[in-house]
């Protein structure tokens, strides 16, 4: 049996570890359309973004990655969107 996907809701302008350890990003699920940009971090501190960004005004939708992260999974939120971020 496949492994089922978490989910994280995010919605203020905040740093988030959603995992930490090995996994899998799978889609960012954006509400309306973004007031700030969204980092994608593979890490457990920084910024600096490697996996990669939505940029301030991207539109509602599903944002489909399906990546793997080694070291853990971070999003740097810079405006008070609301998101969901669905990860295993």
């Amino acid at each position: 049996m496949r492994e089922a996907y978490e989910y994280k809701y995010i919605s203020t302008a905040t740093t988030t570890q959603v995992k930490t350890g090995t996994g899998v990003l799978h889609a960012i699920v954006v509400s309306g359309t973004l007031a700030g940009a969204i980092s994608v971090i593979d890490n457990t501190t920084g910024s600096t973004i490697n996996i990669g960004t939505l940029k301030a005004s991207a539109p509602a939708g599903t944002y489909t990655f399906d990546v793997a992260f080694t070291t853990g999974l971070r999003i740097i939120t810079a405006g008070a969107d609301a998101i969901t971020v669905v990860y295993r």
